[in-house]
């Protein structure tokens, strides 16, 4: 038995911050092949060249909340703890043994003074992602999409009710009224009137300060959203939405209030990545929608949706065995007999309706309506084709195998953030400071996959390793 002698606690010793730090520690890996350079240009208006005291240096600020966000730290109160004493966290930022580590309100003071209202996280989270697109690692043909939950820091219970709009406008409203009133026309139908004139200007229009409806928010964080889901317990939670390419690359993010459906967020994320020229882009049932599909298809990207099971009573003919007749523009029932169109409704669906005197007959009836007119109505919307040409697209050979893939990426990313860089939920108030996070955390996740990727392959030939460093100080100096 060997008894531990405490006097070597404290015994001077020569050694340096560097020999301290294991060789193959992520922060080590991270500093040696991702640049931080282009900090300093993305802030540097915000900084003044004459007046004020000398400043912590800019790289050093922004990694207190990567370092945060990589190993998953709840706070920056515990982050300042952590680095004082740990080694490694102080050879990343710069700091030696001597250094005080800065105060933890130091990075909000910041964020709060300069940084608040500007792109710069975002800005932070596209440079990362160029850095790994200039190794050749990112395929940008097929996007994967989808949005994920982070509770709120908000207490559930502080909460108030206020009068909003029941119908908000829409990204394809305008489209879709145009499309309603020439299929209209097409109809020998009159255009339909505004709900303004119908209703003599109190109509259900949000302009027209018609129908209200009561919503729930936050008094801690008026914006994020009441959301409750299945079994989940409702709570005020914001949605973050993402898009990945098949390698697991994370190329952009949105956020939004958490009782935002992910159809109505969907148009945000778009409009980044439709940047990079996709070819095909993966997306679940929640996205399923006329306007997604026509949107999609217009600019000439593939939508590779699943199957949506019908939303049929049980005991019912489902719409499937109601078949269209596109040279007739009818649909025939399981009886054979014919729904003729009747109208364009506002939201854009053609109603075709039956022979009330035939059905009244009809041995089918219990299993086709229960109206007490006994009359059978099924819609198809203005934009239908699409939906019907991403069914097509969905049977196609490979297509499948495609979908599948989303467990391995999206939804993958979605877990590993959740269970890793503590994105379950956030303690950042407001939409700015949540976008913040994110960014930060999801830049983090690129980090950590391509230093994994370079230090594989330069370990497999150690003479890229010299190339890589020469080609990095260009890049700088460029």
């Amino acid at each position: 038995m060997i008894t531990k002698n405490s006097d070597k606690k404290g015994q001077i010793q020569m050694i340096s911050l560097d020999q301290l730090v294991p060789e193959d520690h992520l922060l080590r890996k991270i500093d040696k092949y991702v640049d931080f350079s282009f900090i300093y240009d993305l802030v540097e208006d915000k900084y003044s060249p004459d007046f004020g005291r000398p400043s912590l240096d800019p790289v050093t600020l922004i990694k207190l909340p990567l370092i945060q966000c990589m190993f998953g730290i709840k706070s920056m109160r515990q982050t300042m703890k952590e680095i004082e004493v740990n080694v490694a966290y102080r050879w990343f930022l710069g700091l030696d043994f001597f250094d005080d580590v800065p105060h933890f309100s130091t990075f909000g003071k910041n964020y709060k003074r300069r940084f608040e209202g500007t792109d710069l996280f975002e800005q932070i989270f596209t440079q990362i992602l160029l850095q790994c697109m200039k190794q050749g690692l990112v395929d940008t043909s097929t996007f994967y999409v989808d949005a994920t939950h982070v509770k709120a820091a908000a207490n559930s219970k502080k909460s108030k009710k206020i009068l909003v709009a029941k119908k908000t406008a829409r990204f394809y409203d305008e489209q879709l009224r145009e499309e309603i009133d020439k299929d209209r026309e097409d109809h020998d139908k009159k255009p339909l009137k505004d709900k303004d004139d119908d209703d003599n200007n109190g109509g259900n229009s949000p302009s027209g300060g018609g129908e209200q409806k009561e919503k729930k928010v936050s008094t801690t964080d008026p914006e994020s959203g009441w959301f409750h889901k299945g079994e989940h317990k409702e709570v005020f939670a914001y949605s973050v939405e993402a898009a990945s390419d098949k390698h697991g690359w994370i190329m952009g993010y949105t956020i939004h209030p958490g009782n935002e459906h992910d159809s109505q967020t969907f148009p945000a994320i778009y409009e980044k990545l439709k940047e990079y020229a996709p070819e095909k882009i993966v997306i679940d049932a929640g996205y399923k929608t006329p306007a997604i599909a026509k949107m999609l298809i217009d600019d000439g990207i593939t939508p590779i949706m699943p199957y949506k099971r019908p939303m049929t009573k049980k005991g019912f003919f489902r719409k499937s065995e109601y078949v269209y007749d596109e040279l007739y523009d009818c649909y025939i029932c399981p009886n054979d007999q014919i729904l003729s169109y009747r109208t364009t409704n506002r939201d854009g669906y053609r109603e075709y309706k039956s022979d009330p005197i035939i059905c009244v007959s009809c041995p089918y009836l219990s299993q086709c309506t229960k109206s007490k007119l006994h009359q059978k109505t099924v819609v198809r919307h203005v934009w239908e084709d699409y939906l019907e040409q991403c069914e097509y697209i969905r049977q196609t050979v490979g297509m499948k195998d495609i979908y599948d893939k989303r467990k391995q990426t999206i939804e993958r990313i979605f877990g590993t953030a959740k269970e890793h860089h503590g994105m379950r939920y956030t303690q950042m108030i407001g939409k700015a400071k949540m976008s913040m996070k994110v960014g930060l955390t999801f830049a983090c996740m690129n980090m950590k996959k391509l230093v994994k990727i370079m230090d594989k392959r330069f370990r497999e030939d150690p003479d890229n390793d010299r190339f890589f460093m020469i080609f990095r100080k260009m890049s700088a100096y460029i």
